[in-house]
């Protein structure tokens, strides 16, 4: 029987513990002693890697690889692999009103889209826990393809040109949203960091009027949207309440408890120990005070589950990860 996500979010919220939803695949691909690359190119390692990490830690969801480059790939953009980082797009595919109108959506079936969805149901098939796939919101998609600093000029000069790429972008991700329900996953982490770069108004015209039309074609009882914008500071988290989804995952630029207090009690508010500054870089005592930190900072809030601000990156010391969930886990047996 599939699961009802609503009701897992609503007996999360329900519960006096809280739990842990970390975006972290790249440490499984170590343990694997595979490269990212092998992972962003082929389902099987991809999926061995998640598997690896649901069996080691006590992940309440298991979430894959954060890929900012999967679905532009797809339309046809240059994209630069490395053995040690996510990829990442170069050049510009679209440039004028002429190239957006002539930019076909493509099917399913271009670039790596085979190899995530194969992931996808891979873990799905296997999973004892629910499974949050990833895709790429609509503006920082549409950014990848036009150059990240011209749309920002682009939605002041030409917004009619840039809401026709939208729509275009919005049209692929749903395809890729019902392809990945199908697959067998509960939900997607919907990355759209660029839209934290606009204001609230901003960010209502060219990126949360997209995404919520993602999000009334495809959400349901049974599969929900996750959005993430670890470029918001807290300027535009009303605008991202807009698109109705079942949850909203933040970076370390904000304050989880002004977010709470602007996102539904009833959605789940994730976030947002830093990935690179703590979970990479400090010491396993700094993780541990940071996270329980964070957990009393928030403990009056019945649906905050704790997470990463964003994906962690590559070469991540196991004993702050291990530092993250004794954290937890004591923060939990203090309420015993």
């Amino acid at each position: 029987m599939r699961l009802n996500i609503k009701e897992w979010i609503g007996s999360v919220i329900a519960s006096d513990k809280r739990i842990a939803i970390p975006i972290m695949t790249h440490s499984g691909i170590e343990i694997l002693g595979k490269t990212v690359r092998d992972a962003v190119t082929d389902g099987s390692v991809h999926a061995m890697a998640v598997e690896t990490l649901a069996s080691r830690y006590p992940s309440a969801a298991t979430s894959v690889i954060m890929d900012l480059t999967v679905e532009a790939e797809a339309f046809g953009a240059e994209i630069s692999f490395s053995d040690h980082e996510v990829p990442s797009v170069t050049g510009r595919l679209v440039c004028d009103r002429e190239t957006i109108e002539k930019l076909a959506v493509p099917g399913l079936d271009k670039g790596r889209m085979p190899e995530y969805l194969k992931a996808c149901r891979t873990i799905a098939s296997k999973a004892d826990r629910p499974v949050l796939a990833g895709c790429i919101g609509p503006y920082s998609l549409a950014g990848r393809l036009y150059d990240m600093s011209e749309i920002m000029m682009g939605i002041y000069i030409e917004p009619d040109s840039m809401k026709i790429l939208l729509e275009k972008c919005t049209e692929f991700i749903t395809s890729y949203c019902m392809a990945l329900k199908e697959a067998g996953a509960n939900g997607v982490l919907m990355a759209e960091p660029a839209a934290g770069l606009l204001s609230n108004e901003a960010c209502s015209e060219f990126s949360s009027a997209f995404v919520k039309k993602i999000v009334e074609k495809v959400q349901d009882e049974n599969f929900g949207i996750f959005l993430h914008n670890c470029g918001n500071t807290g300027q535009c988290t009303e605008a991202m309440v807009e698109t109705g989804a079942f949850g909203y995952h933040f970076g370390n630029a904000i304050n989880m408890k002004d977010a709470l207090d602007k996102c539904p009690s009833d959605t789940l508010v994730m976030g947002n120990i830093d990935p690179v500054s703590v979970m990479k870089t400090a010491s396993a005592e700094e993780v541990y005070a940071k996270t329980y930190g964070l957990l009393e900072q928030t403990e009056g809030y019945a649906n905050f589950v704790l997470s990463t601000g964003c994906d962690t990156p590559p070469e991540l010391p196991f004993a702050n990860i291990d530092s993250f969930y004794k954290a937890l886990a004591d923060f939990n047996d203090r309420k015993k």
